[in-house]
């Protein structure tokens, strides 16, 4: 028997970050969204735990004993008493690594809900929710995966039920962004701060967009300066048709754009598509 489940994309819509506490994380004040596209993850029982990498992105992570899926279901193992659970995963990778995606531990997240119902553990959401916060600071937002304020250093959620479903694009130029580099930037030229704002105005798209641009994602000057590749991916999706706003999500080097509907993200998607065939690209629904 094996079970099979998408790990979603997490797409932060804004990302206002403080300055690092002293045990060196930043608190945050994000909202959150997850996408209705990102890689699969496949558990089976088998004699020993184990890890296997397929997909478009394999080649990038390897099948080491680094991976936060198999550090996240060791400690499910110690979590119920009984060593590391006897699985066999399987990663398809669909989504760029180091993308301020949330890729690691959205895998992670569904590898521990999934071992959990395979193999019938003993633990309830609290237990599981506390497993996930070991793997760092997006296994808890990751678990949940709904639309949500995230606060604290991400680890404090807040879901939000009444937001819509956006037509968004997803777009990666082809670089990496590693967060800690991103942050260490953003920590000699500090210009935000950790402030949730009211969520104020009508719950169309339009609407949503509108509020979202007096927003900020506090990365993405640190980001651009470090990779240029995705000033340039901002621009062409700030150039789309119908394209109502462009941003960086997380530490990079993915930018979303936000559309009124699936019909129009597709049409800028096609457009996208035809100026920049060596991109990463991808229409999506955004929200649950």
């Amino acid at each position: 028997m094996a079970l099979t489940a998408l790990a979603p994309a997490k797409v932060n819509l804004c990302l206002h970050v403080g300055r690092p506490r002293a045990d060196g994380y930043h608190s945050i004040a994000s909202l959150v969204a997850f996408a209705d596209i990102g890689d699969l993850i496949t558990v089976e029982r088998a004699d020993r735990l184990s890890l296997r990498v397929t997909g478009p992105f394999a080649g990038t992570l390897g099948n080491d004993g680094d991976n936060l899926i198999l550090t996240a279901l060791r400690a499910l193992g110690e979590a119920t008493g009984g060593g590391a659970p006897p699985v066999a995963v399987t990663l398809d990778k669909r989504l760029p690594v180091a993308a301020g995606l949330g890729g690691g531990s959205s895998d992670a997240a569904t590898a521990l809900k999934l071992t959990r119902d395979l193999l019938g553990l003993a633990i309830d959401e609290a237990g599981l929710n506390a497993v996930a916060a070991r793997i760092g600071a997006d296994g808890p937002m990751c678990l949940a995966a709904r639309t949500a304020w995230a606060e604290g250093i991400g680890d404090r959620i807040t879901p939000i039920d009444d937001l819509p479903v956006l037509s968004a694009v997803l777009v990666n130029p082809g670089v990496p962004s590693p967060t800690g580099a991103v942050y260490a930037a953003y920590d000699a030229m500090i210009t935000g701060a950790a402030h949730r704002p009211d969520l104020t105005g009508d719950r169309t798209p339009a609407g949503l967009a509108a509020w979202l641009a007096g927003c900020r994602n506090d990365l993405e000057g640190p980001a651009r300066a470090r990779t240029p590749e995705i000033g340039e991916a901002l621009a062409a999706m700030a150039a789309a048709p119908g394209n109502r706003l462009s941003r960086m999500s997380g530490s990079g080097a993915t930018v979303f754009g936000l559309f009124d509907d699936a019909a129009t993200a597709r049409v800028a998607a096609d457009r996208l598509t035809t100026d920049h065939g060596d991109w990463w690209l991808t229409p999506c629904l955004l929200g649950d």
